[in-house]
């Protein structure tokens, strides 16, 4: 949480509907943020401090004309989580929960960094779970209908050679957005899951992508403007299991299809290419 922003909260708020937008500075999240600023909604953006995100908001506010607060923080610490849905909670109503924050990346386990294993999974699975379950009082105490969408992967359906946490940390998301949409299907929040494919959001993504030549196409390879896109309108028309592009959802279909060490042995000629 920046010193900056502490500051700003000392003065009052009005309490005024929100889309909260995780990891909002560029790629899948700024494409989320600029959908619903198209659709003249008031936005939260949260990402790491000197990421960018000022630019962002400013960028929004001058083209869509809404109102953009903007929190720096990084949700891998274990109290960030608990700070921001207290600033939250203590000054908006939470209208869209879009969990997007998350990090990847391909390697050997067992010459994987430490520390970055542990920021993945502080990352894409406690600071996800928490701050939704921080949040939902908020979300369901409210008159009108709301919406979680949460951010997993098309590596959420297959166990993934070179990106084993990552992948085992999108099926968590996948598991539990499932889960929590079904015990929330009588309350006024409404949960979806989406499941982008392969998306050039930054330098070391796309680098990645490129590295697999001819299997990127084959993965489905689409922008975030695209799947934000989507994404969005399906959430809005209640769709809880939201797989973009066609390609992806054939994907989808052929990986319930295949058996467990087909998909090992194609993981591993794919993710190995980037290794």
């Amino acid at each position: 949480m920046s010193l900056l922003y502490k500051e700003k909260l000392k003065k009052p708020f009005m309490i005024e509907k929100y889309v909260l937008i995780t990891g909002a500075s560029k790629g899948l999240g700024k494409a989320f943020a600029e959908e619903f600023a198209a659709k003249k909604k008031n936005l939260i953006l949260v990402a790491l401090e000197n990421d960018g995100l000022e630019e962002t908001a400013r960028f929004i506010k001058e083209k869509y004309e809404v109102d953009v607060k903007t929190i720096e923080t990084n949700l891998a610490i274990p109290e960030s989580v608990f700070i921001l849905a207290e600033v939250i909670n203590s000054n908006y109503e939470i209208e869209y929960l879009i969990n997007n924050a998350g990090i990847g990346g391909t390697s050997i386990f067992s010459e994987a960094p430490i520390d970055h294993i542990e920021h993945l999974l502080m990352l894409n699975i406690r600071a996800l779970s928490l701050l939704t379950r921080l949040l939902l009082p908020n979300m369901m105490k409210q008159k009108g209908k709301t919406y979680i969408l949460n951010v997993a992967s098309m590596a959420s359906f297959c166990p993934m050679t070179f990106k084993a946490i990552y992948s085992a940390s999108k099926a968590y998301v996948y598991y539990f957005s499932r889960a929590l949409a079904e015990e929330l299907k009588y309350s006024n929040v409404f949960v979806s899951v989406v499941h982008p494919g392969p998306m050039k959001t930054n330098e070391m993504v796309t680098r990645n992508i490129e590295r697999q030549g001819k299997y990127a196409k084959i993965y489905g390879l689409i922008t975030p403007e695209k799947t934000a896109r989507i994404a969005i309108r399906r959430l809005e028309k209640g769709v809880a299991f939201i797989v973009p592009g066609v390609v992806n959802w054939w994907n989808w279909i052929a990986m319930r299809l295949m058996p467990i060490q087909f998909q090992l042995s194609m993981g591993y000629r794919i993710s190995g290419k980037e290794v």
